[in-house]
């Protein structure tokens, strides 16, 4: 359960898929003035070094962030997103090489602004020093917690501002995590019925990732999105990721419109053999 490191993963297509999403929807709260909390279950690092061990280890990135670095056009959503793995790196490292890649943390941090509240929990002994000792000093914008982010996220609900986000994506190596999101939703719900809240998902051959959508579904009849992003066939076996999907309680109105545009380039760029394609559908109130 805590042998998960995202280091082998960062930058890879579900990362893109699920950072870009997240930007956009941190933009779309940040378009009010009033101040909004930004609550991260699982927030890993904070940052990676692609050319560090575990990164060139997998080489995820190739087929993820790399692909979109030196594209001309893309959507406008997607420009952003790759504006602010940019921008990450032209503060960390020289020139417009792709050196590093910023967690979302990081790229929270980066969007917000400074009347708004970032909550950051990671469980990962090493990853929580990591992100811990790199935020140092920037309270009380920004807090992480060595601690579990399910409870975590409960005990900040609602947030004083009576606007947020929450982000969960677990590493789902556990089996245990797929029921304790649902049951995470369900509680920030009932506590906070109108709050926004994106869980990111594995497309893997598990029981458990098959039936996770239709769990979600269930929580509310209405005001919900649901989007997959499959970069390749599932491997004989049952092993590896072939995508991965995201699900958003209380999306804004737009993001359907956001989605219909980036989901075809991202098939296009990042899909890996004839399998590649993505789904969408929505319920809204």
């Amino acid at each position: 359960m805590f042998s998960y490191r995202h280091a082998f993963h960062a930058g890879s297509h579900a990362d893109v898929f699920k950072h870009a999403v997240l930007v956009y929807l941190l933009r779309h709260f940040a378009q009010k003035e009033k101040t909004f909390w930004y609550i991260d279950t699982h927030a890993g690092a904070g940052a990676y070094d692609l050319r560090g061990d575990h990164a060139k280890k997998s080489g995820e990135s190739s087929t993820g962030i790399a692909a979109l670095w030196g594209l001309a056009h893309l959507p406008e959503a997607l420009l952003d997103y790759r504006d602010q793995v940019r921008q990450f790196n032209a503060v960390h490292a020289s020139g417009d090489a792709l050196r590093f890649y910023p967690g979302s943390p990081r790229l929270a941090m980066q969007v917000l602004r400074r009347q708004d509240r970032l909550r950051l929990f990671e469980l990962h002994s090493t990853d929580s020093r990591e992100l811990i000792r790199s935020l140092a000093g920037e309270a009380p914008r920004t807090i992480a917690q060595a601690t579990d982010g399910f409870d975590g996220m409960t005990a900040l609900l609602p947030p004083t501002s009576r606007r947020g986000m929450v982000m969960i994506d677990p590493s789902y190596e556990d089996k245990a995590d797929y029921p304790r999101v649902v049951a995470a939703l369900r509680g920030g719900i009932e506590r906070f019925a109108t709050g926004t809240y994106m869980v990111w998902y594995p497309q893997v051959q598990r029981l458990e990732a098959q039936q996770f959508p239709a769990r979600l579904k269930r929580l509310q009849a209405k005001g919900w999105l649901h989007a997959t992003l499959t970069v390749k066939a599932a491997a004989e076996g049952g092993l590896g990721l072939n995508g991965s999907g995201i699900f958003v309680l209380n999306p804004p109105w737009t993001l359907s419109r956001m989605l219909a545009e980036i989901l075809p380039v991202l098939v296009k760029h990042l899909g890996q053999d004839r399998k590649a394609d993505f789904t969408m559908e929505e319920s809204k109130r």
